[in-house]
């Protein structure tokens, strides 16, 4: 009998915590920029929201930075009103938890535009989310709904050469939704390393 409630416990505890699926209503958090301004989901209510998961050091997020890919979709969508909200989940004791100047120097460099950037050292987000990559891509429509979860592409590779031939879940979603159009893929797997929880 012991072990029956206890399974039952670990299956309802798994069921509380799960990472939402396409369809289901996007949580809401609230976490810090690295100007020090808070930023909720709930702020953007009415918008769409772009929420990617980064960590410099990683070659996958590389990839997409340093041959121009992510910075280019996020001022294009940008400029569409879509909200891009990037987030570290590193942990303090993680490499990929960079000093915010570090951090700052990353986005100059690189030229990114996104809304903001995101610390969530406690993984809190990542984790409720259930974020597992750098990068991991999250669409969430005005409605509050997730649109797409996964990779930012079909290519699950750190070659920028691979770039031009992949088919960008994160741009498919987000121009099917704005046009009426159902999305066709809403979930791919993600690729990347590990979020440094």
């Amino acid at each position: 009998m012991k072990t029956r409630l206890t399974l039952l416990c670990t299956l309802l505890s798994a069921a509380a915590f799960a990472a939402p699926l396409p369809g289901d209503p996007a949580p809401n958090f609230s976490l810090t920029d690295l100007q020090g301004q808070k930023h909720s989901l709930s702020d953007y209510k009415g918008k769409y929201v772009v929420l990617e998961w980064n960590n410099p050091l990683c070659p996958f997020v590389h990839k997409h930075y340093d041959s121009g890919n992510m910075p280019k979709l996020q001022q294009q969508e940008r400029a569409k009103g879509v909200v891009w909200l990037t987030i570290n989940s590193s942990a303090s004791d993680q490499p990929g938890n960079l000093p915010v100047p570090r951090l700052q120097q990353f986005l100059h460099d690189t030229h990114a535009d996104p809304t903001a950037y995101l610390r969530d050292p406690q993984g809190t987000v990542g984790r409720l989310y259930g974020a597992k990559t750098t990068p991991d891509m999250y669409v969430i429509s005005p409605d509050g709904k997730l649109i797409y979860e996964g990779g930012i592409d079909n290519k699950p590779t750190p070659d920028r050469a691979d770039i031009p031939g992949a088919t960008n879940y994160v741009r498919a979603a987000l121009d099917a939704s704005m046009s009426g159009q159902p999305v066709a893929v809403t979930t791919a797997r993600p690729y990347g390393c590990h979020v440094e929880y």
